[in-house]
């Protein structure tokens, strides 16, 4: 009898995996990042990248002091690497071609910011990347001090001092030519 189940479970298993392998290779399955996933999709993302973050983030505190220098540090790391897609002080509204383009969206962080995670968070994501989404790593072009210092300015960047916020208001996510000025007339 035991070896009946075995047998059944086994074949049940090769019978699903060709069928997964078939169907991968049907191309029912979209690749284009204009296609919605599909909730399998989305929902083993979002766990994989929640289980990830509890298990490997850094949970020491930010090695980055929070003054107004640091911010503003991080506030010109921001338009370098990441308002091209994560967007400006404008927030949603004005998101970039690529932004656009991606899928899945970016968060427009002046709108869908991130100051509740904690900073060992926002560290792994910008140092690592994140599957699926278009985030890229940034392990080999950022220092760890440099991501710490974005992860700093992610945390305050709904609080900022006077001057930093004239900064932040200052960042473009993406570059203005005259032409982009003619095609809006």
């Amino acid at each position: 009898m035991l070896k009946g189940v075995l047998l059944g479970v086994a074949l049940t298993l090769g019978i699903a995996l060709i069928g997964g392998y078939f169907l991968v290779h049907s191309g029912l399955i979209p690749a284009n990042a204009d296609a919605k996933p599909g909730r399998l999709e989305t929902w083993m993302a979002k766990t994989s990248l929640h289980a990830t973050l509890r298990r490997i983030a850094p949970k020491e505190q930010n090695p980055v002091a929070l003054t107004d220098q640091n911010l503003l540090e991080g506030v010109h790391l921001f338009a370098r690497n990441c308002a091209v897609c994560h967007g400006s002080a404008k927030g949603g509204d004005s998101a970039s071609p690529i932004a656009k383009g991606l899928y899945q969206k970016p968060p427009q962080l002046a709108s869908d910011g991130v100051e509740d995670d904690p900073e060992g968070y926002s560290f792994w994501k910008i140092k690592h990347g994140i599957r699926l989404t278009g985030m890229p790593s940034f392990r080999d072009t950022l220092k760890d001090q440099q991501i710490w210092t974005l992860a700093l300015f992610l945390k305050h960047m709904d609080k900022l001092p006077p001057s930093v916020q004239a900064a932040w208001q200052q960042v473009q996510n993406w570059p203005v030519t005259p032409m982009d000025q003619t095609d809006q007339k």
